[in-house]
């Protein structure tokens, strides 16, 4: 399969001079480029500007897609990836759209529509913007596909998991433990192999990017929502970004 620049603009709902652009900044260049100077696409291109497409609908800017894509080199995985961000989309929507027709015949038939059924669909994204403003949509689309493919059963597990290492942080800085004791350092093994756990995270999988987890350390002081979770006040969350600090130093 090839295109010429032409059919790939007509399909895509660009330009040619948006595809130009794209080769310029090094983001998508032609297969091959005919005598007569013609731009023409051949499958591999037009996977990759598939992928730009998806993550430029994501919210991503240039710059910030050309790192995805120079990141995630598994082209399959990536696609599968987007395959279920745009599934769970799918079912939201559909859900919403149901949502809004129930409302519509309850208020037709003069009934009261059911609360829990007006807002079904429309639990999408609490954080969403807060989380693609500090780590970019892909990040938010990872994590949002992973956490609404997971099963009831496993998002208790997830959470109980999650309140256990906040409440060790939380008596271990009630009883003034040294940031950079053993006991600290095992919980700052724990909390980075649960940020590593998390797809769309800075190294999900292996190791996380050590800027990645300062900064993480650094906001659960400066922001009061995270600062509550370890403690009665801001001592215990500075106790957790010195020993996430102290790690990062040792073994990131």
């Amino acid at each position: 399969m090839e295109a010429s620049i032409q059919e790939v603009a007509r399909l895509t709902g660009t330009t040619s001079r948006t595809l130009r652009h794209y080769d310029a900044i090094g983001l998508l260049a032609p297969s091959r480029v005919g005598d007569n100077g013609y731009r023409w696409y051949d499958d591999d291109a037009l996977v990759r500007l598939q992928r730009i497409l998806l993550l430029r609908d994501l919210g991503l800017g240039l710059g910030e897609i050309g790192r995805v894509l120079d990141r995630e080199t598994d082209e399959e995985t990536a696609l599968r990836r987007h395959l279920a961000w745009l599934a769970a989309e799918q079912d939201r929507l559909a859900r919403q759209a149901a949502s809004v027709r129930r409302t519509l015949s309850a208020r037709r038939g003069g009934s009261t529509p059911v609360l829990e059924e007006m807002f079904d669909g429309f639990d999408h994204g609490e954080h969403r913007e807060e989380v693609t403003e500090r780590w970019g949509a892909d990040a938010y689309a990872a994590g949002d596909t992973w956490w609404r493919g997971m099963s009831d059963d496993e998002r208790t597990g997830w959470q109980e998991r999650s309140a256990a290492l906040a409440r060790d942080w939380a008596a271990a800085a009630a009883h003034g433990t040294d940031p950079g004791s053993d006991e600290a350092q095992e919980l700052a093994r724990r909390h980075v192999a649960w940020l590593a756990s998390v797809p769309g995270t800075p190294g999900h999988g292996g190791t996380p990017v050590r800027e990645y987890v300062t900064g993480l350390a650094d906001m659960y002081v400066a922001d009061p929502r995270f600062a509550r979770h370890y403690g009665d006040d801001e001592a215990g969350a500075a106790f957790v970004r010195d020993a996430l600090h102290a790690y990062a130093a040792r073994h990131l």
